[in-house]
């Protein structure tokens, strides 16, 4: 990780908490997006790259069902069977960074919206606009955002999940970096929750921006920064 976990968080891990394993490989990664002299193709590709990992880490998350299949040796494999009634819900607009690289490892999955944007004067989460499967109630839901820090638009959509009558429990949030200060906001509100990420920062700065951060994660990734 980009610092060593220290508590408040060390009780979330393994429960709440699910950080990538910390190869050579993803710092590498890592130090391609974090680059501020990054092109925006190298942002997007390694990006990606790093996006994948977490779906496939969120993925073992969810339940299996044992499946048992007959190999071409005419012996029995017994495996497993993935779990059905999976829906992904990227937070528009940097969580749809995620949905593209979502859909490739999980063909056909249902796709639902969450639009929320942060008062400019009171700094507050406001919900714009949601569209949900209306069955989403019994069905396991990927949260996609690649940014957690203060924890304030993870819990707003987390809310609406909840009232649409999401169970805690099958609530997975899919997240490219965050800080201590955002676990700890969204475990200790959701503990059933689960954050699935790739880095955890040191901290926030005074104007809320996680060091040392990768920028604003949603105009590198769509080209929309000055």
């Amino acid at each position: 990780m980009t610092r060593t976990t220290a508590a408040p968080i060390d009780g979330y891990l393994g429960k709440s908490l699910f950080p990538l394993p910390q190869t050579n490989q993803l710092r590498a990664l890592h130090t391609v997006i974090r680059d501020r002299d990054a092109s925006r193709q190298d942002f997007v590709f390694y990006s990606e790259r790093i996006i994948r990992l977490l779906v496939e880490s969120a993925l073992d998350l969810l339940p299996f069902e044992p499946r048992d299949v007959r190999t071409p040796v005419g012996a029995v494999y017994r495996g497993l069977d993935f779990a059905a009634d999976l829906v992904g819900v990227p937070v528009v607009r940097a969580g749809e960074s995620m949905e593209g690289v979502l859909r490739e490892v999980c063909r056909s999955i249902r796709i639902g919206k969450i639009l929320i944007q942060r008062d400019k004067v009171t700094k507050l989460p406001h919900l714009y606009y949601s569209a949900l499967p209306a069955d989403i109630s019994r069905r396991h839901v990927l949260l996609l955002d690649p940014m957690l820090a203060t924890g304030g638009t993870a819990l707003e959509a987390i809310r609406v999940l909840l009232e649409h009558g999401v169970a805690e429990e099958r609530i997975i949030f899919i997240n490219l970096i965050t800080v201590p200060e955002g676990i700890t906001a969204v475990c200790e509100r959701h503990p059933a929750v689960r954050i699935v990420t790739s880095a955890i920062e040191e901290k926030l700065n005074e104007n809320a921006y996680m060091l040392p951060g990768i920028g604003d994660f949603g105009d590198r990734f769509f080209g929309t920064d000055k």
